[in-house]
């Protein structure tokens, strides 16, 4: 749903001006309690719970979630998503010793075993197997320890402050932690990647076994993929210190939420009543569309932005633009600079402004999960170098327009 025309009223600036005018909601925490009434509270049995908006980010409900607590399992969130930007899916991983004799939760698997990076993949999200954990991060990292320095720099890189790792598994160790809220964070980015989101909505998948005359199967131990309409995710844990630990996800109309709770007995129940929370009490919306016209200027919104709101949010959105330095490279390339738009004092997002007439406009916006430090590896991973500058310069020649570009 759209929120009203997008109307800026813009006065003769120079570089640097700020112009004010009305527009949108909040980004931060939003605890269940601030809002009144009727199916506008949830309660959980958790020690740590969080419920998050995927596509904004915005965190709807918050239970000691900056907390650092014992993740079991929820880890290998963090170990996916790290495989699958930085290794080659096709690979074919071999199982070490090390691997093979891994304690807990496993897919059996045997000393010198080999099986492809996506089908191990698949192992360890749906059956938890902590010898796939061991074996995808002594291929992708190197080393077990190589790995989890890899991780740790991913927890960095997004902002996860009360998370640290010290294995790829999830079993207890001195120093191996994270919270709800960084567990949410980190599954909404996870998500935005097709392969990780194909991986955890799977109920069921067949693999290669070398050993035997029939094939692996591996039931996802996520019940939440059939007790609750919509589900599409994630993953399970369990440790004797870390109890009951789960985060799930959902999809409906167009709107994909994520819940996370730690140390939570009634887990399946807490997860479904969280759901219904933000599904009933916040509405995605269209705040501005890329491509819209800023009424009686040369001007357009450079990027979609969507934004969960809750009841009376919309009444206090307004936004703010920024004009950038015409004497500016991004100025010569189109760029005339950002809204940032705000729900009361809150700010909840920007999106770039442009020329109406820029090439930037007609570029398809870059997949969210390409976005970050390991962009080249998930976008340019498996290309061959001709391939990766034939991609380059058709980019190029989009932007510019020229034949110059195409052709050098």
């Amino acid at each position: 749903m759209r929120l009203t025309r997008l109307t800026i009223g813009l006065l003769r600036v120079f570089a640097a001006s700020c112009i004010f005018f009305s527009g949108l909601p909040s980004a931060n925490t939003h605890m269940a309690s601030a809002a009144e009434g009727p199916n506008r509270t949830v309660t959980t049995h958790a020690r740590g719970a969080a419920l998050i908006d995927v596509e904004s980010g915005r965190i709807l409900y918050s239970q000691n979630g900056d907390k650092p607590m014992l993740i079991a399992s929820l880890t290998k969130i963090m170990t996916a998503i790290v495989a699958i930007e930085h290794g080659n899916l096709s690979d074919i991983v071999q199982t070490s010793i090390r691997a093979a004799g891994k304690e807990g939760s496993s897919i059996y698997l045997q000393r010198g075993e080999k099986m492809t990076l996506l089908n191990m993949l698949y192992g360890l999200m749906l059956r938890s197997g902590n010898d796939a954990a061991t074996a995808i991060s002594e291929h992708v990292g190197g080393s077990e320890e190589g790995f989890v320095l890899m991780m740790n720099e991913k927890a960095q890189m997004l902002g996860l402050e009360n998370s640290q790792f010290m294995n790829p598994s999830g079993l207890d160790a001195e120093g191996h932690y994270s919270s709800a809220n960084d567990l949410a964070k980190l599954t909404a980015y996870a998500l935005k990647n097709p392969i990780f989101k194909e991986i955890v909505k799977t109920q069921r998948k067949t693999a290669p076994n070398p050993n035997d005359q029939w094939d692996y199967l591996w039931k996802n131990k996520n019940k939440m993929l059939t007790m609750y309409d919509g589900a599409d995710g994630v993953k399970t844990g369990y440790t004797k210190k870390s109890l009951r630990c789960l985060v799930s996800s959902a999809t409906r109309d167009g709107q994909q939420l994520v819940a996370v709770t730690l140390n939570d007995g009634d887990d399946w129940n807490d997860h479904q009543k969280l759901l219904n929370f933000g599904f009933a009490n916040y509405h995605l919306s269209e705040v501005a569309h890329k491509g819209q016209p800023i009424n009686g200027y040369p001007l357009a919104v450079g990027r979609t932005l969507v934004y969960p709101f809750a009841e009376g949010e919309k009444e206090q959105l307004h936004s703010k633009m920024n004009l950038i330095d015409v004497n500016t490279t991004a100025y010569l390339l189109g760029e005339r600079g950002t809204i940032d738009w705000f729900v009361g004092e809150t700010k909840i997002g920007s999106t770039p402004v442009y020329d109406s007439q820029s090439q930037r406009i007609k570029v398809a916006d870059k997949p969210s999960w390409v976005i970050g430090g390991d962009s080249s590896a998930a976008a340019f991973g498996s290309l061959s170098s001709d391939t990766f500058w034939h991609a380059l310069k058709t980019t190029l020649s989009t932007l510019f327009g020229g034949k110059e570009a195409a052709g050098w």
